[in-house]
């Protein structure tokens, strides 16, 4: 590994003295890397096993966030490809710190300037990943269209190819997909978001001051996002206070978010099973008898 990691950080030509490589833990499906030369810090993400513009999908999207002047994104020093060996790699900056009082409420001031930056439609230009499956994208006038479309149909169709999706389920999901727009707002600007903004996708950096890793970027509803805080945790009631104060929350918000987070549900039952099954039908359940 440190042989490929060389070459890694020969593309971005530093050629200094390797001093320390260290094994990170915390991904799904990379194998993650501190890398510290002579000349400086990295953060290295690695894997052979997916498609040769996977990292440059990330690339891309840090870039969208760090020119959207809203958030606090690592540098990014290059994508190295090794098409023979099939070695893919992102080399970041190294990102170090430890929270302070105000870092819960730094967050959410972030991430409510970053869904103050409004595009002109719905969607993406191009196709992007949650961790390893595509997201298909485009552009749409609709957001009720694009969100069925391009996030609930596919994950429900991935859902039936793999068997995770019983005839009860499925008319459900159905019935939902057929409804949507009894309950997804039409009137709402396209806003730039994170895309896959949970407890493990932001971290500290010096001072306590927070830094977005790993989007999943596109235009859409920013209650979506909010959503997704919400379902598996990792951010403190400061968050909350500070995003709400900048950007007060649609008061119809707690009848429609559990349809959003249904989106995360879905792709968390295709990657990891049946455990997720249940929360899924218990969103399915409620909207159907709605």
């Amino acid at each position: 590994m440190e042989e490929y990691i060389k070459r890694a950080l020969q593309d971005i030509k530093d050629y200094s003295v390797i001093n320390d490589v260290k094994p990170i833990s915390g991904g799904d499906i990379n194998e993650a890397y501190y890398v510290k030369t002579e000349k400086r810090q990295y953060f290295l993400k690695c894997n052979t096993k997916v498609e040769p513009e996977f990292f440059e999908v990330e690339m891309e999207g840090l870039l969208a966030l760090k020119n959207s002047n809203a958030v606090q994104t690592p540098h990014i020093y290059g994508v190295y490809k090794d098409n023979k060996t099939d070695f893919y790699s992102i080399i970041l900056e190294w990102i170090e710190g430890e929270a302070t009082c105000t870092t819960g409420a730094q967050l959410g001031i972030q991430l409510a300037n970053l869904h103050q930056f409004i595009g002109d439609s719905f969607g993406y230009d191009h196709t992007t990943y949650i961790g390893e499956l595509k997201q298909v994208n485009g552009w749409w006038k609709n957001w009720s269209e694009y969100f069925k479309e391009c996030r609930l149909k596919p994950q429900m169709m991935l859902g039936v190819q793999q068997g995770k999706m019983d005839s009860k389920r499925l008319f459900k999901m159905e019935y939902l997909l057929d409804h949507i727009e009894n309950w997804i707002p039409n009137n709402v600007s396209p806003v730039l978001l994170h895309g896959d903004l949970w407890g493990g996708n932001w971290i500290v950096g010096p001072k306590g001051v927070p830094y977005f890793i790993d989007p999943s970027v596109f235009y859409g509803h920013n209650e979506m996002e909010i959503s997704f805080t919400e379902l598996f945790g990792g951010f403190p009631s400061t968050f909350y206070e500070a995003y709400h104060e900048v950007l007060p929350i649609d008061e119809e918000y707690h009848n429609r978010k559990e349809i959003y987070q249904l989106y995360y549900l879905l792709l968390h039952l295709n990657l990891f099973g049946e455990m997720y099954g249940g929360s899924v039908d218990r969103v399915l359940n409620r909207f159907y008898a709605y």
